[in-house]
């Protein structure tokens, strides 16, 4: 079965304070979406690689992959207003078929697990759905009308990506009107009716949003963890 991947790379990097946007910055002397990109090569050689990016970010994007000799074969597709849009115009570049199962995945989580990556397109091609996910390790408050309320943190989890599909399962769900409630493929795929299949995460996959994260990422590759 065809196995794709669209990682979404749409971050401006605003929150990292700085003027190169976020998937761009070099952690251990590589840029962030480099290594996302050479995860999903070393779970499948022939995985079929779509990179979302903004317009305005194409032409850098090129000019430091001749830098960096980086010349891993993928497609381009460009961003969209919201993460939505960006994933739809990804997943234009996808056969709509239950032949093949795609992926989506955050351009700035690097460290992604082959373990994780695994489980998720093996669930996916036998279920047709898989959300990775971790435990809730800190405690959980609600904010109410009347205040503020402990919570069961063992009725909750944290979710990641790649998010995994059956191509036509995503497609039918991408058909749907925008809603601000989307905040990822498994919610699109929610309210479509469809219920989706949890799979282990990793706590290594993290998001790298903030200064903080980048030091993070630097010491996990130096640990080689």
């Amino acid at each position: 079965m065809d196995k794709y991947i669209i990682i979404v790379a749409g971050g401006k990097g605003l929150r990292m304070g700085g003027d190169i946007p976020k998937q761009f910055l070099p952690i251990g002397g590589r840029p962030v979406l480099m290594r996302t990109i050479d995860t999903f090569v070393a779970y499948d050689s022939n995985i079929h690689i779509i990179i979302v990016l903004p317009i305005d970010q194409q032409s850098y994007w090129k000019s430091i992959c001749k830098k960096y000799g980086f010349n891993t074969p993928h497609l381009v597709a460009n961003g969209g207003e919201t993460r939505f849009h960006s994933v739809k115009n990804g997943l234009a570049l996808v056969p709509d078929n239950s032949d093949c199962v795609v992926g989506v995945h955050d351009g700035v989580r690097p460290f992604a697990s082959l373990s994780t990556i695994r489980e998720a397109y093996d669930m996916a091609i036998h279920k047709g759905t898989a959300i990775p996910v971790t435990d809730c390790v800190d405690s959980l408050r609600r904010i109410t009308t009347k205040g503020n309320k402990s919570e069961d943190r063992s009725q909750y989890k944290l979710v990641q990506t790649p998010q995994v599909f059956k191509a036509d399962i995503l497609h039918n769900a991408y058909k749907q009107s925008f809603s601000p409630l989307f905040t990822d493929d498994a919610s699109v795929v929610e309210n479509m009716g469809h219920a989706v299949e949890l799979t282990q995460g990793n706590r290594k996959n993290i998001k790298l949003t903030t200064p903080f994260d980048l030091m993070i990422a630097e010491a996990l590759i130096k640990s080689n963890i």
